[in-house]
C-alpha cells in the first residue's frame, strides 16, 4: 500500500490503514473546486486574443494599431512592443501577487472554501469592469479585480484538491485544476475567434464573459464542503470526521483522522507560519516548492505563448483570423496534454514527466529559433508551409508543457508542505508564480523585439537548468500520503543534511 514503506518513522505508521472509495460527494467537491482553474485559464486565453483585435487596439492603443498595419523598417518582431499594452496583461498578475498574502490568512483561518468564494466574487467584478471599460485606467482596475480573484483561487484550489484526494490518486485529482485551466484557455480562444468578427464591441464580450465561470464557481462554492484537514485545523473535529467519512465513503477513517489530528496539533503550535518556512528543517520545501518550481514553471516560456499566441502568430505573418485559429489549436493541445497527465502521472511519477517533457521542450525551442533565424524577419511574409510547421512545433511544445511543468508546477508544491506551513507555503507558491508570470508578461514582447529568435534559445537554456535541478533535487512523491512527504527528505542524498527527524533543530543547528 502507498506509504507503507515510510511506516517506520513514527507519524507515518498508520498510512497503510487508510481506506477509501470514490463517492459522488467526493467527485462533486473536486469538480466544483476545480472550476477555480477555469478563471485562471479563461484570462490566460482571452487577454492575448483581445490585445490582437483591431477594435480594441484602435480604442485604447492607437499607436500599436498603426504600427501593426504599417510597413515599417523595424522588424516584424517589434509590432506589438508597447509597455502599456503589456501592462494590460501583467497588471492582473501583480494584483494576484499582492492578494495572495491576504488569501493565505483567509485560507488558514476561515478555510479553503472561503478563499474560493472570495476569489469568484472578485473575478466577477473584474470581468464586469473590463466589459464596460471606457479608458485604460478602467481596464487596469478591472484587471486588478481579476488578479485578486486569481490570487485567492490559485491559493485555495490546489490545496483543496490535494487535501480531499486519497494518496493513490492525488496526482490525477489535483490536476483537475490544470485541466479546467486548459479548458478555460481553449474556450477563451474560440470565443475570441467569434467575437473578433463582431465590430466594434466584440472584445467587450470576450472580457465580459469572464463573469460566467466566476458565477459558476461562486454558486457551486456555496454547496462545497470544507476539507477535513482545514476543519481539524480550525478545531472543528466532529465536522472534520464527518466530512472525511463522506469523502472517503467509509466509517473506517480512524487511522487517517488520527494523522490529521497529529498534523493539526503540530500546526497549531506554529504561531508564525511564514517565519517557520525559513527554518532549517523546512528548507527543502521552501527551495523546491515555494521558490524553484513556481519560478521555473513560468521560465519555460509556455505562458508567453499562451498570453501572446495570437500576437505571435500575427507577428509571424498569419492574418487576424488565422492567428486566433492557430492559438485555439495550441490551447486544444494543452487540454489533451492535461488529460494525458491526469491518466498517467500517478503511474509513472512526477520526475519522469518533468524530465521527459523537458527534453522535448528544449528541442522544440531550438527548432523554432533555428526556423525563425533562417526564414523570418525584416517584413518578409513567412511561407505558408513554414507557418504550418511552426504551429506544429509549438503544439508539440505545449503538449510537453501541459503534461509536465503546467500541472506539476501546482501539484508538487501542494504536496510538499506539512500542515503547519501549508497555507503559508501555498501563498509563497502563488506569490513567486505571479512575480514571474507578471515579469514574463511585461517583458516578453520587448524581449521578442530585441532578442528576436534568440528568446527561444534563452528558454531552451533555462529548461535545461530546470531539468538538471529536478533530476538531482526532487524526490518522487507519487502515491505517498500527503502528511508523510517529509520522510522523503530525511532519506534524500542532499536534503537529509538539513532535515531533522524531530520537530525542532538539534542543539547547535541553525534554524
Amino acid at each position: 500500500m502507498a506509504g507503507a514503506a515510510f511506516g517506520d518513522g513514527g507519524d507515518g505508521k498508520r498510512a497503510h490503514l487508510y481506506e477509501y472509495r470514490i463517492t459522488g460527494y467526493f467527485i462533486f467537491s473536486c469538480i466544483v473546486a476545480a472550476l477555480g482553474g477555469s478563471l485562471f485559464g479563461y484570462d490566460l486565453g482571452v487577454s492575448g486574443g483581445v490585445t490582437s483585435m483591431d477594435d480594441f487596439l484602435k480604442e485604447f492603443f492607437p499607436k500599436v494599431y498603426r504600427r501593426k498595419h504599417a510597413h515599417l523598417k523595424e522588424t516584424d518582431y517589434c509590432k506589438y512592443d508597447s509597455q502599456i499594452l503589456t501592462l494590460f496583461t501583467s497588471s492582473l498578475y501583480f494584483a494576484a501577487l499582492v492578494s495572495t498574502f491576504a488569501a493565505s490568512t483567509v485560507t488558514r483561518q476561515k478555510g479553503r472554501r472561503a478563499s474560493i468564494l472570495v476569489g469568484s466574487v472578485s473575478f466577477f467584478l473584474g470581468g464586469l469592469v473590463n466589459a464596460f471599460a471606457k479608458n485604460i485606467a478602467m481596464l487596469i482596475i478591472g484587471r486588478v479585480f481579476l488578479g485578486f480573484g486569481i490570487g485567492f483561487g490559485n491559493q485555495a484550489v490546489p490545496l483543496y484538491l490535494s487535501e480531499m484526494a486519497p494518496a493513490k490518486i492525488r496526482g490525477a485529482v489535483n490536476q483537475l485544476f490544470q485541466l479546467t485551466t486548459c479548458l478555460g484557455i481553449l474556450v477563451a480562444n474560440f470565443i475570441n475567434y467569434g467575437t473578433d468578427k463582431i465590430h466594434p464591441w466584440g472584445w467587450r464580450l470576450s472580457l465580459g464573459l469572464a463573469t460566467v465561470p466566476a458565477t459558476l464557481m461562486f454558486v457551486g462554492g456555496l454547496f462545497l464542503p470544507e476539507t477535513p484537514n482545514s476543519l481539524v485545523e480550525q478545531g472543528r473535529l466532529e465536522e472534520g470526521r464527518e466530512v472525511l467519512e463522506r469523502v472517503r465513503g467509509t466509517k473506517n477513517v480512524d487511522a487517517e483522522f488520527a494523522d490529521l489530528i497529529d498534523a493539526s496539533n503540530a500546526a497549531r503550535a506554529i504561531k508564525h507560519p511564514f517565519r517557520n518556512l525559513l527554518r532549517r528543517k523546512n528548507r527543502p520545501q521552501l527551495i523546491i516548492g515555494a521558490l524553484a518550481i513556481p519560478a521555473f514553471q513560468q521560465l519555460t516560456g509556455n505562458n508567453s505563448i499562451l498570453f501572446y499566441a495570437p500576437v505571435i502568430f500575427q507577428s509571424l505573418g498569419f492574418g487576424s483570423g488565422a492567428a486566433l485559429y492557430s492559438s485555439a489549436i495550441t490551447s486544444g493541445a494543452l487540454v489533451v496534454a492535461a488529460l494525458i497527465s491526469m491518466a498517467f502521472v500517478d503511474k509513472f511519477g512526477r520526475r519522469a514527466f518533468f524530465l521527459e517533457a523537458g527534453a522535448e521542450m528544449i528541442m522544440c525551442n531550438v527548432t523554432v529559433a533555428v526556423t525563425l533565424a533562417l526564414k523570418f524577419g525584416q517584413g518578409v511574409e513567412i511561407p505558408k508551409g513554414i507557418g504550418i510547421f511552426l504551429v506544429i512545433v509549438i503544439c508539440i511544445f505545449v503538449l510537453a508543457f501541459g503534461r509536465s511543468w503546467g500541472p506539476l508546477g501546482w501539484l508538487v508544491p501542494s504536496e510538499l508542505f506539512p500542515l503547519e506551513t501549508r497555507s503559508a507555503g501555498q501563498s509563497m507558491v502563488v506569490c513567486v508564480n505571479m512575480i514571474f508570470t507578471a515579469l514574463i508578461a511585461q517583458c516578453f514582447l520587448a524581449s521578442l523585439c530585441h532578442l528576436k529568435y534568440g528568446i527561444f534559445l534563452l528558454f531552451a537554456g533555462l529548461i535545461l537548468i530546470m531539468s538538471t535541478f529536478i533530476f538531482f533535487l526532487l524526490p518522487e512523491t507519487k502515491q505517498v500520503p500527503i502528511e508523510e512527504i517529509h520522510f522523503l527528505f530525511e532519506k534524500h542524498w542532499f536534503w537529509k543534511r538539513y532535515v531533522c527527524t524531530d520537530n525542532d533543530a538539534k542543539p547547535g543547528q541553525q534554524v
